[in-house]
Formats: structure tokens, C-alpha cells, sequence
């Protein structure tokens, strides 16, 4: 090993500008030198020479028990597996390979909002925070900003892509390749932080998936915090800086990748990203999959935004949660619904073969509760044209998820075997449009079992709902949702509603269901409480005695829920995912249904299980209600 003398520095520089540094330091020739090297990106070198992250990380050897030497070389060693730059020939051949990665889709860019986006990014550091549907999301919003004139961001990813020798190029074209299970990594942890924090004292533009990895449904997952959290402390570190969240909503017609990801979600082995996988994944993208629509939310000035919380909550302990959630609420806002969505959620609600005509009767009260409610839809197409439904058909049915038949008098579209979760994953695009109207639906099946006080009733079954469906969907807060519920109302009836919802009777209640159509809350939420009845119904027959184990748990749900399919007792195999029963087991344990020193274990599981049953009732009930409408019409 080269010991330390005059010199060293410039001769490790030397080494690593022929490119022998790393190879002789695998054979330990040469160990991982620990001052800025000539080659170090901006930010590794200033943390390498800064003496507050020095005296942190002498602090964090002193508590862990190691050498300061020894957490410096580890420190130095993640700051270099992290760092990132921003080159022109190598941004140009990333650029390039980018654009060919995406050659399956065409992607819509709002013009008018990067405009925005452009002023703004003038004066602040731009936090871009996109939902996350496909392994080309991570590429194509950065790739799409820097296209439109804004300071091109450096992107968080994740360290299972860092592999030779895409990730060569792609560290030169601004990718920052991180680690997921950093909780026994101390060293790497306080490098993380710090490096972030210097990212955003230096004015750069970021760029990660608020959910932290891709969905399995279509819809937003929870969103993870571990890099806000350090954004937000590297902020606050600072007087000089400043940054605004840019939530960003990116949806697609059609992708390559989804039947992969339902089979993880019932339990299928996900395969380790490597060469041969990228070379499959790019070669998947040869076929042409329609569109793919880039949109943005509302800003959020983070300053800003942290103080308003601390206002509220002079601790702030919940304040980095809240303005995650905020984002994923306004990424939900942005993201259109697409014809895609719209004619999945009508074949999923028959769960049979369908005429055009069929499939028309369906998707047209959809498509005018979107036009009631103000929301976007991509490529603003017409979802009642027969023209657009019908090409929606046929894409559909060439990528394998709908099988078609005209041998008979007409064509009729049903869903291809085993493809249920595929068309619930574009269906769950638009989900979040139409989670509210099904609340609402709800609450007033509630109000005809009786009671004195319908407003009460509807007002708490509500908010019932909203926090059984918390670990599953976004929600604005209580006040808000109040007035969202009380927007829906008056849809279904204007003159006796405006902007809140007044005292009314069980007979209000009664006529509003018979006129409110279309009844959406069994095309909705049937595959979510089905999967909530089932984890609570193996949560109720799970000896409280026993120790709890999730694997062994969730493997039961998947083998149950298959028998339940095989019965008819749920209503389609789409509840039989992983994705579904994992928020469900996180409510129960939320409640402290799983493990707990509180008495009475069994008899508050079997509660929780008769709370589930009787909302699935009521979504039977109103899906009967549904039908009988659809066989007087």
C-alpha cells in the first residue's frame, strides 16, 4: 500500500487521471485517499475539505466506537459512489440513449407550465418530485427538463441500476446512485446527509420519486421521506438558499413493464436489475405503446411551507410528513385521467365480454362526471367519441390486455386471462378522480339503515372511510375534504347544495343515490375493501397467542384469498395482491391489531373484522342499486 509522504496526493491524482487509482485499490495497492482528488465532482470535493463535515464525522467514530481514519475512508469511499456531474459529451450521449429508451411513447410535455417553471428556476433550487409507473420515469423527467431550458437536475437513484457501464455514463449525465438499506450504515447515512445538504447550498436543481419505488397498482404509494428530510435539513442549514417542490404527475397509455409488476404483486420474484435486464427492458420498448403525458402540480416553497407548519406545531415533528403528503396530493391533482383509464374501469366493472356500444354506456356518464369535475384529461381527448373508445379497444386488445371476438353479430371486448391486475393498473391511474364521489356514495347507503341525524351519520361513516382508506389513498385535510364531499353533492344535485353541506333527511339521502349516476363507489373501492375483509378476516382467525410473522402472513392471504376468488366471495382476482393487503396490514397495525400489550387482542380483531363486513355490505348494496338502474335504463 502507498504509504503516506510529500506528494501522495498529486501521485493518487495522477493515478486516477490514467484510470489505475481504483484498480490498484481493489488489490489494495493503494487505499481510498481521503482529501479532494483533481477528478471529484464539486460537491465531494468541498465536503472532503470542509472541517464541519470533518469534526461530524470524528463525532459519529467516537459514538459508533471506530477510528476517525477509518469512518473518513468509508466516508470518502460513499461520497464518491454517490457523486455526480453534469458533463456535455456524456449529458449529450445520455441524452441520446434516453430518447431511444423511449421510443415506445411519445411524451407530452405542458409547454406552458415548463415556461413557469423556467422563471422560477432562476432564483431557486427546483425540487422535482414525480410519480413513479415505470423505470423510465427517472430518465425522462430530467432528460424532458433540461430539453426545456431549465438548469439540468441531478436525479436520485436507486443503487440497484448502478451497474457497469450504464453507470459510468449515467454519473456524467447527473445520476446519483443511492442505497436503499442504509438503517445499519451509520457512516453512510451522515454522508448522505451531508452531501444532499451541499447539493442544495450549492443552488442545484434535484430530482426523485416521492413514492421511492415504482407502483405496483397505477395508483401513488405512500411517499418515503428520507431525501425531503435531508433537503429540508441541508435548507435550514442555510440563509442563502431557497427551493420549491415541483410535484410532477407522468402517466402512460400503455406500458411494456406492468405485467412484470402485478406478478410481483401476488408474489412473484422480482428479477435483480443487471445488464442482461437492461438489455431486455430496452429491447421490450420496440413496440409502440401510444403516449406518455408529462404534467406538474403547484409549487410548494418549501420556506415558506416550513414556516406555516411550525406555526402550527412549533416542534415540527410531523412537518417533513406533511408537505410529503402535500406533494403527492398535488401530483394526484396534475395527473390527467386518459381514455386508457376510463374503458378500464368500465371493463373491470362488468367483468365480461362487452359491445362497443356496451363499453360507450359505461364510459360516457364517466367521462361526463370528469367534464363536471374540472379534471384534465390527456391529449384532451373526447371520451365519448366512438372513434376514441374504439382505438382504445384495439390497443388494449394488440398489447394483450383485452381479448377480442367477431365471429358473431358484433365484436365484443372482455379481459385477457390473467390480466385483471394489468387493467387495474391503468384504471388505478385515474382512481384518486373518483375516491371522493365513492365516499359520498357511501355515506348516504350509511343514512338509509337509519338514525336520527342523517348529516351526522353521513358526516362520521365519511370520515370512517377516509381513515380505514388512509395507508391507500391521499386526502386533502378534514376541512377541505369536507368541501371536496360537499363539490360532489352538488353535482348530483345543484339547487340544494353549494359550497356546504346543510342538514337533510333519509328520503334526501335516498333520492340522491336513485339520481346521482354513475354510482362509483363498487367500481372503486370493491378491490380495496375486499382486500381489507380478507386481511382482517386471517387477522381474526390468528391466534393472538402466536407470534406474528408478516411473510407468513401475507403468503396465507394470497393462499385464502385464492380459495375466496374460486368461491365468488371476492368479486374479482384483482384484491388478490400484495400491493392490496400490505396497506391493510399496516392500518391494522396502526391500530394495534397485530401486536399488542393492550387486553381483549381477539375480541378487538373480530370488532375490526365486523367494521370491514359491514362497509363491504354496503358496497353490495350499492352495486345492487347500480344494476337495477343499468336494467331500467
Amino acid at each position: 500500500m502507498v504509504p503516506e509522504f510529500p506528494g501522495r496526493s498529486t501521485l493518487i491524482n495522477s493515478l486516477d487521471r490514467v484510470g489505475a487509482r481504483k484498480p490498484l485499490q481493489r488489490f489494495g495497492v493503494v487505499s481510498e485517499p481521503t482529501t479532494a482528488l483533481s477528478a471529484d465532482p464539486p460537491e465531494v470535493a468541498q465536503l472532503l475539505s470542509d472541517d464541519e463535515f470533518d469534526h461530524k464525522l470524528r463525532t459519529l467514530a467516537e459514538e459508533i466506537g471506530r477510528s476517525p481514519h477509518e469512518v473518513r475512508v468509508d466516508a470518502a469511499a460513499y461520497l464518491r459512489e454517490m457523486g455526480a456531474i453534469h458533463g456535455g459529451r456524456s449529458s449529450d450521449a445520455w441524452s441520446r440513449m434516453t430518447n431511444w429508451m423511449y421510443r415506445a411513447h411519445d411524451l407530452l410535455v405542458d409547454e406552458e407550465k415548463m415556461r413557469r417553471l423556467r422563471k422560477l428556476d432562476r432564483r431557486h433550487s427546483l425540487l422535482f418530485l414525480f410519480s413513479h409507473r415505470s423505470y423510465l420515469d427517472g430518465i425522462a423527467v430530467p432528460v424532458a427538463v433540461e430539453q426545456h431550458g431549465l438548469s439540468a437536475p441531478f436525479t436520485m437513484g436507486g443503487a440497484n441500476l448502478n451497474f457497469f457501464p450504464v453507470n459510468q455514463l449515467a454519473r456524467r449525465a447527473g445520476i446519483v446512485y443511492i442505497r436503499r438499506n442504509i438503517r445499519d450504515l451509520p457512516v453512510y447515512r451522515l454522508t448522505l446527509r451531508s452531501y444532499i445538504g451541499q447539493m442544495v447550498r450549492n443552488q442545484q436543481n434535484l430530482c426523485w420519486s416521492i413514492e421511492g419505488g415504482r407502483t405496483r397498482t397505477g395508483k401513488l404509494r405512500p411517499p418515503t421521506y428520507g431525501i425531503l428530510r435531508y433537503v429540508i435539513d441541508g435548507l435550514e442549514a442555510t440563509n442563502d438558499s431557497e427551493a420549491v417542490i415541483i410535484p410532477v404527475s407522468i402517466v402512460y397509455e400503455q406500458l411494456h413493464e406492468v405485467s412484470l409488476m402485478t406478478s410481483e404483486a401476488r408474489g412473484g420474484n422480482k428479477r435483480p436489475e443487471d445488464l442482461r435486464w437492461l438489455v431486455n427492458f430496452a429491447r421490450s420498448q420496440q413496440e409502440r405503446l401510444g403516449r406518455a403525458y408529462l404534467d406538474f402540480g403547484e409549487p410548494i416553497n418549501l420556506r415558506e411551507r416550513l414556516a406555516e407548519l411550525r406555526a402550527e406545531e412549533p416542534e415540527g415533528q410531523h412537518a417533513v410528513e406533511r408537505i410529503a403528503l402535500d406533494a403527492s396530493h398535488r401530483i394526484n391533482e396534475a395527473t390527467p385521467v386518459t381514455a386508457t383509464a376510463l374503458v378500464c374501469v368500465a371493463m373491470l366493472a362488468a367483468d365480461r365480454s362487452l359491445t362497443l356500444g356496451e363499453v360507450m354506456a359505461t364510459v360516457a356518464p364517466l367521462a361526463r362526471y370528469v367534464e363536471q369535475r374540472n379534471w384534465a384529461v390527456a391529449g384532451a381527448a373526447n371520451l365519448t367519441d366512438r372513434a376514441t373508445v374504439r382505438r382504445t379497444l384495439q390497443d388494449l386488445g394488440s398489447s394483450g390486455v383485452l381479448t377480442s371476438f367477431d365471429g358473431g353479430t358484433e365484436t365484443v371486448w372482455g379481459i385477457g386471462p390473467q390480466k385483471h391486475l394489468v387493467a387495474a393498473f391503468y384504471r388505478n391511474t385515474a382512481v384518486h378522480m373518483l375516491l371522493n364521489r365513492a365516499i359520498g356514495e357511501l355515506a348516504l347507503v350509511k343514512v338509509l339503515e337509519g338514525g336520527d341525524n342523517p348529516l351526522e351519520i353521513a358526516t362520521a361513516e365519511a370520515l370512517a372511510l377516509r381513515e380505514l382508506l388512509k395507508f391507500d389513498f391521499f386526502f386533502a385535510p378534514r376541512g377541505q375534504f369536507a368541501l371536496d364531499l360537499a363539490g360532489e353533492l352538488a353535482i348530483i344535485d345543484p339547487e340544494r347544495v353549494s359550497d356546504m353541506i346543510t342538514p337533510f333527511s333519509a328520503k334526501d339521502a335516498a333520492r340522491w343515490l336513485e339520481i346521482g349516476r354513475p354510482h362509483l363507489a363498487h367500481l372503486v373501492l370493491r378491490p380495496y375493501l375486499d382486500a381489507y375483509h380478507l386481511v382482517a378476516d386471517r387477522l381474526a382467525a390468528w391466534d393472538e397467542d402466536e407470534e406474528f410473522d408478516d411473510t407468513r402472513f401475507l403468503d396465507e392471504c394470497l393462499r385464502v384469498g385464492r380459495q375466496w376468488a374460486l368461491q365468488r366471495r371476492l368479486a374479482s382476482e384483482e384484491s388478490l395482491s400484495l400491493e392490496l393487503f400490505k396497506p391493510a396490514l399496516a392500518l391494522a397495525r396502526h391500530r394495534g391489531l397485530v401486536e399488542s400489550d393492550e387486553p381483549e387482542l381477539g375480541k378487538r380483531r373480530e370488532d375490526y373484522l365486523d367494521e370491514v363486513r359491514a362497509v363491504v355490505r354496503r358496497l353490495d348494496r350499492l352495486a345492487e342499486m347500480a344494476r337495477a338502474q343499468d336494467r331500467q335504463a
